[in-house]
């Protein structure tokens, strides 16, 4: 019988798989300057630098969300998340996109957000 901490602990790594690790593959198309994320910044209005920039920190913050121990670069890294995802999808609202493109980094919010509430006890800040 599978326990609620074993339970907890699953549900942790499939959403931080899904979530805060999915931001390797950003990172490295960024830092590759492909094609899609090249467009995508270009038609937002963004400078070409900003690939750089973006997908360093993506890698950066998906390798310290992995990494055992380091809880408060942990908590800084799932910050640098959120206001990536939510800055996404707000340059996205208000260049006028669709309604996809809007809720796609919103998608990826919640398994990021659900990722951080899952963690356990041993990647949290101690309170």
């Amino acid at each position: 019988m599978i326990t609620s901490v074993r339970l907890r602990l699953v549900a942790y790594w499939i959403t931080t798989i899904l979530g805060p690790a999915s931001f390797v593959i950003g990172g490295v198309l960024f830092l590759s300057r492909a094609e899609q994320p090249a467009a995508t910044l270009a038609q937002l209005g963004y400078p070409a630098y900003l690939l750089t920039i973006l997908g360093t920190w993506k890698l950066v913050g998906a390798l310290a969300v992995v990494v055992p121990g380091f809880p408060q670069l942990k908590e800084w890294a799932y910050a640098g998340f959120f206001f990536e995802l939510t800055g996404a999808a707000a340059s996205h609202a208000l260049n006028g996109d669709g309604v996809g493109k809007i809720l796609q980094p919103l998608v990826f919010l919640v398994l990021v957000a659900a990722s951080w509430a899952l963690r356990p006890a041993s990647r949290r800040l101690p309170v």
